[in-house]
């Protein structure tokens, strides 16, 4: 089965970025430094992950990850944290449901009503492990890591 979904996590700055790239940022809604969202596996949304790559780094989530990351930085509008009653609101019993949804493409998580379309996470604790300058795989940070994503996430939450 193909992954329906990617986080997309910011870990660079935008200074000497160009007015395309900072534009780029901030329709994928990641203005700032640690942020994510997650984002449809749409040829649209994978062109512009590819046009800001020396700013983000993007992968397939796993249930869990989702699952964690609208648990504990997941906000409402009004900056409130979702919480089980709220769910409800949205139609789903649990995060790990609403998560699920996510995931398969059932809902769009910037469309979900009231729910900020993105998540203000920490900076990874013990750090990076490699170079926020370099590709992933050229023993960097940036870019596409496919399932690795996943362990950044889980740091940074």
């Amino acid at each position: 089965m193909e992954k329906k979904c990617f986080l997309a996590i910011r870990i660079r700055g935008g200074v000497n970025a160009s007015h395309r790239q900072e534009d780029t940022l901030r329709m994928l809604r990641v203005d700032r430094n640690n942020t994510a969202t997650l984002l449809d596996n749409r040829p649209e949304y994978l062109g512009m992950l590819q046009h800001a790559k020396d700013y983000l780094t993007w992968g397939e989530p796993t249930v869990e990850t989702v699952s964690l990351l609208l648990k504990k930085r997941g906000k409402k509008v009004g900056d409130h944290p979702i919480e089980e009653e709220s769910l409800s609101d949205l139609g789903y019993d649990s995060y790990d449901s609403l998560a699920k949804a996510i995931l398969d493409g059932e809902v769009e998580f910037n469309k979900l009503e009231g729910v900020k379309p993105f998540f203000r996470l920490h900076p990874p604790s013990k750090g990076f492990k490699r170079t926020v300058k370099r590709p992933y795989k050229d023993r960097g940070e940036l870019g596409y890591r496919g399932e690795a994503i996943n362990e950044l996430a889980k740091r940074m939450a």
